[in-house]
């Protein structure tokens, strides 16, 4: 496992597990403090690639923290964070993920009608850059966001649902990830069960920063990172991850 901040942010260990902070800040300065399994590999070398359950007991340090944060795995599609820092530069690619996903409400990261902020339990399926698509969704993008939204919508495959849960108490997530199912639990009671399946390899992440991106269902575009009214944090203990890596 690596840890990865920002200047400023810290993780610290704490007993069976640890607490990932980010600091106070304003508009314009990122901030990020993540753990992950895949720092420094290339996105064909991540480990996991299906039959994998991942659990561990968590809680925030607010109930609504400006920015991301959340734990479970995916393909670092970006790995520039979107231009504010981040992990090894690699080719930008599709979001395939399976998490439990922490969005303030400047974000919306949905493409369908699902939920695309909030506490959410969430799955990403996309294919191999779609070249022809791509270029349509870029090309319609100028004359009708709404329209390019839609159809980017056709290429990126979402399932969330928005939960309750209280997160600044200690609570227990789970999630399976099969080639042809996802299933999440908080708690041991089921939440979201869908056939949905993000595509492999996908790396371990657990994270907390002051980022934001949206496409909204109007067309409107933003992105950006946003002011920390104080410092903000992230626990996670007991962290299992059970399954065959490659």
């Amino acid at each position: 496992m690596h840890k990865h901040t920002s200047r400023d942010a810290q993780i610290d260990e704490i007993k069976d597990g640890f607490r990932l902070t980010i600091p106070a800040g304003g508009v314009g300065r990122y901030h990020l403090a993540q753990y992950d399994d895949y720092h420094g590999h290339a996105r064909k070398d991540f480990n996991h690639r299906s039959a994998l359950s991942l659990s561990l007991l968590a809680r925030a340090s607010a109930a609504s923290i400006p920015g991301t944060w959340g734990f479970g795995l995916w393909n670092d599609p970006f790995g520039w964070s979107l231009g504010f820092g981040g992990n090894t530069l690699r080719m930008p690619a599709l979001p395939n993920s399976v998490w439990f996903f922490q969005a303030s409400p400047e974000n919306y990261l949905s493409f369908n009608e699902a939920p695309g902020n909030g506490f959410l339990a969430q799955v990403f399926r996309s294919p191999p850059l779609p070249l022809a698509r791509l270029a349509r969704v870029g090309l319609t993008l100028p004359f009708s966001r709404v329209k390019a939204r839609r159809l980017l919508g056709e290429i990126i495959e979402g399932r969330a649902v928005r939960l309750s849960t209280a997160v600044t108490e200690w609570h227990a997530y789970r999630f399976e990830w099969s080639p042809r199912r996802c299933t999440f639990w908080v708690d041991d009671a089921l939440v979201l069960e869908t056939s949905l399946s993000p595509q492999p390899p996908l790396g371990l992440v657990v994270w907390i920063d002051n980022q934001y991106a949206a496409f909204r269902p109007s067309g409107k575009i933003g992105y950006g990172v946003l002011q920390n009214p104080g410092s903000a944090w992230l626990e996670i203990k007991d962290l299992k991850l059970q399954g065959d890596p490659k």
